[in-house]
């Protein structure tokens, strides 16, 4: 059975697309998933997290890149091997986009606590609309109890998408395990863990 492709779509950079696709696969490893990660964003974070990882002598993954029109043929190799596959994206949303979005069986759209990044979520959604796929809009290093907090939680509600039940916080631990090469969740018990976890667990109900 070929494997499940989550896709991180967002328009405006610094959304936290690296950082959650990271945690994601660390978060599948773990529960016993073979996860593949698949980067079509020119500037490769994604890569330069697995390859700092790899220079520790972490090898529980794979990893690939594609341009955007090369990424159907690319997953496809992984999705034979692998329970998961994990496909960064670039900061924008056009054309080169629905090459990933169409081979996506869910689309993972990370929101900031800013009325900026609300705004930049409405065009992924629509291109995601269009392709008749899945999308889950996660609120990323969210603040919680704050007034601009809750504004951005009533404004995504409005839309017509689904909001993940879990929200993940704005916590340094993030960015440090990041730069590591790790997830947060290999950091020890933490909030930041309990977050993946239930993140994790959600996307996998949502897939069946």
């Amino acid at each position: 059975m070929a494997g499940k492709v989550i896709t991180v779509a967002q328009q405006k950079g610094g959304a936290g697309k690296t950082t959650i696709a990271a945690n994601l696969a660390v978060g599948l490893t773990r529960a016993g998933a073979s996860v593949a990660l698949l980067d079509t964003d020119p500037q490769g974070s994604l890569g330069r997290w697995f390859m700092a990882r790899r220079d520790d002598g972490i090898e529980d993954m794979e990893f690939s890149t594609a341009s955007a029109w090369g990424v159907g043929y690319e997953c496809d190799k992984l999705k034979k091997a692998n329970d998961f596959v994990i496909l960064d994206t670039p900061p924008k949303v056009d054309a080169d986009l629905r090459p990933a979005l169409r081979i996506s069986d869910l689309v993972i759209v990370p929101v900031a606590t800013s009325q900026v990044d609300v705004w930049a979520v409405e065009s992924v959604l629509d291109l995601v609309e269009r392709e008749n796929r899945d999308a889950l809009v996660v609120l990323n290093r969210f603040k919680a109890g704050t007034r601009v907090g809750q504004d951005v939680a009533a404004a995504i509600a409005a839309l017509d998408v689904t909001l993940a039940e879990t929200t993940l916080g704005n916590r340094v631990v993030y960015a440090e395990t990041l730069g590591l090469g790790r997830g947060v969740q290999e950091r020890g018990r933490g909030a930041a863990q309990d977050e993946v976890d239930r993140l994790v667990a959600e996307i996998r109900r949502k897939l069946g």
